[in-house]
């Protein structure tokens, strides 16, 4: 019996780590198209993986979801900058922060069975927990159950230490 394809769409693509993780995982999943709004790394995307036919949005607060081509899981890094230690911490007061929601919005529109999403540990402690709390809301409002779990890099033998929070959505 052979295996089911896996369409996917990336969001805040960046250079496509979402995309060269799952193609190396298994020849299943498909990408259908990406959106990244930085040039240059819309240029090393575009380098490194020579994404034809696929569909290419700029600007994720453009997107028309009804648009979009078809797919099972969305995934994509949504900027971390508003809720990084690192940072001003600005949550969802500063625009980056608020970019999460372009993410529900397509999610609300296109229904895909999976979502795999990253974003800094510090998204977990922003405003007390309160911040996280409103994502896994959203997340649970538009039918998705969640798991979560903050992974070091270093652990899955990447030259590196570099902890992120990934959160997995299942379509109930």
């Amino acid at each position: 019996m052979a295996e089911r394809e896996i369409r996917f769409w990336e969001i805040y693509a960046g250079i496509g780590g979402f995309r060269e993780g799952l193609t190396r995982a298994s020849s299943r999943y498909r990408p259908v198209g990406y959106c990244e709004i930085d040039p240059y790394a819309r240029k090393a995307y575009e380098l490194l993986y020579e994404p034809k036919g696929e569909r290419y949005d700029r600007d994720a607060r453009a997107i028309v979801p009804e648009e979009l081509p078809d797919f099972d899981l969305l995934c994509g890094g949504f900027p971390c900058q508003a809720f990084s230690i690192a940072g001003k911490r600005g949550g969802f007061s500063d625009s980056r922060g608020t970019l999460f929601f372009e993410i529900a919005r397509i999610a609300r529109v296109k229904r895909p069975a999976f979502l795999c999403l990253e974003n800094v540990p510090g998204l977990l402690s922003h405003d007390k927990g309160r911040t996280f709390q409103t994502i896994l809301v959203a997340l649970s409002e538009l039918g998705y159950d969640v798991a979560w779990q903050v992974l070091n890099s270093a652990n899955f033998r990447v030259a590196q230490s570099r902890k992120r929070v990934f959160i997995i959505g299942f379509l109930r």
